[in-house]
């Protein structure tokens, strides 16, 4: 038997089936309007401090082979979710795009395809991939450092893990569903959180004690971070009053790390107030830092100069302080990583760099 968020979540997306049987019926030709998803179209909300979609629309119909085959699909989708819910299943994005080999012309032609169209459905429900009982192939990033998580597992059973003292060197592996319904947290003496680009700076602050010696939570963001990521810091920071630091590397993909975890991602804007800490603050890699600590560098690509100069474009790095560091950036032509801070040995990050950009911010 469903449950009513469940039964709510069907009860959109079947209309969304019923709107386009009417069309037809009508003798109309089947068309969604869509949020446009580009920067062109993010807007701020002042409401939630997070950046998301405007009223820029696209309109997607069936007047060519290739808008009907995304409405058969849609259509395909809509009847895969409505059975898993019925058969209270739930399946993999990767497992959908597999499935769908088996709806003739509804099958997709790539991953990224039906990804998209998840999502899609996410904007024009206003429900989330998680009510639709599909989750990613990987789960979130790990977590190291004192509190407390009571987690739901497979069995129906709460298991409590105390996020330093009970799990390996790996730490706590954050999984797909991060909702009260799965997961509940407990304080401890995590004053702060320090999220991480790259795994091996994860495991040098871990070696090296920082989240002992100054009471930090440690959270490796694997790159990107995932849904599941953004939306555990988002909850740490809500519920136990926990600010939030990014270190990443200097370069422009690491900036837009950092973007999705405070404002919000472009492809996923619809859902920013549920998955973006906007109190976030950054303490990666910048210009300034290239210069100020003569670090070791490599030669920005074309692609990188690229990206710099669409985020002078992009509002979410409107500000003084990512105009200059950008322009900065573009001037010298070179990026650094998180690990360039090794020159000045192993404890140069964790003893002299992030204490005092933690200590400017008024976190330390």
């Amino acid at each position: 038997m469903t449950n009513e968020p469940q039964n709510m979540t069907m009860e959109k997306l079947k209309k969304i089936v019923e709107s386009v049987y009417n069309q037809l019926d009508g003798g109309e030709i089947p068309a969604m309007d869509i949020p446009l998803r580009s920067k062109k179209n993010i807007e701020f909300d002042p409401k939630h401090n997070v950046w998301k979609y405007g009223d820029m629309k696209t309109n997607r119909n069936c007047k060519t082979v290739k808008g009907a085959a995304m409405m058969l699909r849609t259509v395909h989708i809509i009847d895969f979710i409505d059975q898993m819910i019925k058969d209270n299943d739930s399946s993999t994005l990767r497992e959908m795009y597999y499935i769908s080999e088996g709806w003739g012309y509804g099958k997709f032609n790539s991953q990224d395809e039906s990804n998209m169209l998840v999502e899609d459905l996410e904007i024009v429900s206003k429900f989330m991939r998680e009510d639709f009982k599909l989750r990613p192939e990987e789960s979130g990033a790990n977590v190291f450092g004192d509190i407390t998580v009571n987690e739901l597992n497979r069995n129906g059973v709460w298991k409590k893990i105390n996020c330093r003292d009970d799990v390996g060197k790996s730490g706590y592996g954050i999984p797909f569903n991060v909702e009260k319904d799965n997961i509940t947290i407990k304080p401890g003496t995590a004053k702060f959180i320090i999220a991480i680009e790259t795994g091996g700076m994860f495991d040098r602050l871990m070696q090296n004690g920082f989240d002992e010696k100054h009471n930090a939570l440690l959270v490796h963001l694997k790159g990107q971070p995932a849904r599941s990521t953004r939306r555990f810091i988002k909850r740490l920071n809500e519920e136990l009053k926990l600010p939030v630091a990014v270190f990443t590397d200097g370069d422009p993909w690491s900036f837009r790390i950092f973007a999705s975890v405070a404002y919000g991602a472009i492809k996923t804007a619809h859902i920013s107030d549920y998955l973006a800490t906007p109190t976030s603050q950054f303490i990666g890699i910048t210009a300034s830092d290239i210069l100020n600590y003569s670090l070791p560098t490599d030669k920005l690509s074309d692609k990188d100069v690229a990206a710099l100069r669409s985020e002078l474009s992009d509002p979410r790095f409107k500000d003084e302080f990512w105009v200059s560091e950008i322009e900065a950036m573009l001037a010298m032509k070179k990026k650094a990583e998180q690990q360039a801070l090794a020159k000045y040995g192993l404890k140069f990050a964790t003893d002299n760099y992030l204490p005092e950009k933690l200590t400017d911010l008024g976190i330390l």
